[in-house]
């Protein structure tokens, strides 16, 4: 049991902002926030900050940048955090995902990174639950994306945020270590398909506290390989529970 939570308190410290760690603001990247694709000045934001020492990225409040799939991939250099403060929202044009339609953003191979920041990551989802085939049953079944998958990230903190209308899934952790997510908002119309809110797979040491889970699936769905799995103070529904 000590080992579970000296694991846990891994993830509290993890990217801890720090007054004197370099700040990475998307705007000085290229973002605009106006409407077209920021991807390419959020990678450059990214990749700067990925190869500094305790770099944070700032996504700014008061506006919505949108970005189409977008992998923010380790090693880095030491301990990272991203605030977002404003709203990143997925692009609404399906073809934008024909090279991979299972995930939009993906933190993959990062240790001790803090996602965090008041801000909302919206997925966009409407037009891929209009050409869902559980609400059209003349269609096809397809896979539609994760809005955030965070895939072989260690040592992880996530709390703060609003996650919103998802393309499919909302959040998934897969093959992480020692995460704590709190204080989250996860919110889809209750008859959007296959919207759970948190998945958890392959996945060790993983704390879910304080969160308010309201889709159209799972609010937390935990499946094969995962261990020491705690979630506390959940307010689900509607949704199927967990």
């Amino acid at each position: 049991m000590s080992n579970s939570f000296g694991m846990i308190n891994s993830a509290r410290r993890a990217g801890s902002p720090s007054n004197s760690q370099p700040i990475f603001n998307v705007d000085d990247f290229g973002a605009r926030g106006d409407g077209r694709d920021d991807s390419e000045a959020f990678n450059k934001a990214w990749n700067r900050a990925c190869s500094s020492k305790q770099g944070a990225i700032l996504v700014p409040k008061n506006k919505v940048y949108h970005l189409k799939p977008i992998t923010f991939s380790g090693p880095c250099r030491s301990g990272l955090t991203m605030l977002i403060h404003g709203t990143i929202k997925a692009s609404p044009r399906r073809s934008d995902y024909e090279n991979d339609r299972s995930h939009w953003i993906m933190f993959q191979d990062v240790e001790n990174l803090r996602v965090e920041g008041g801000g909302t990551i919206n997925g966009n989802g409407k037009i891929w639950w209009r050409n869902s085939c559980k609400i059209n049953k003349a269609l096809p079944c397809k896979h539609a994306p994760t809005a955030v998958t965070f895939y072989q990230c260690n040592n992880l903190r996530v709390a703060n945020l609003r996650f919103k209308n998802a393309q499919q899934m909302h959040l998934n952790f897969q093959k992480c270590l020692n995460v704590l997510a709190l204080n989250l908002r996860v919110i889809a119309p209750g008859n959007s398909p296959n919207t759970d809110g948190i998945h958890v797979t392959d996945t060790q040491n993983i704390q879910i506290m304080n969160s308010l889970i309201r889709t159209g699936d799972d609010c937390i769905s935990i499946v094969s390989g995962s261990k020491n799995v705690k979630a506390t103070d959940i307010t689900c529904g509607p949704g199927h529970g967990i």
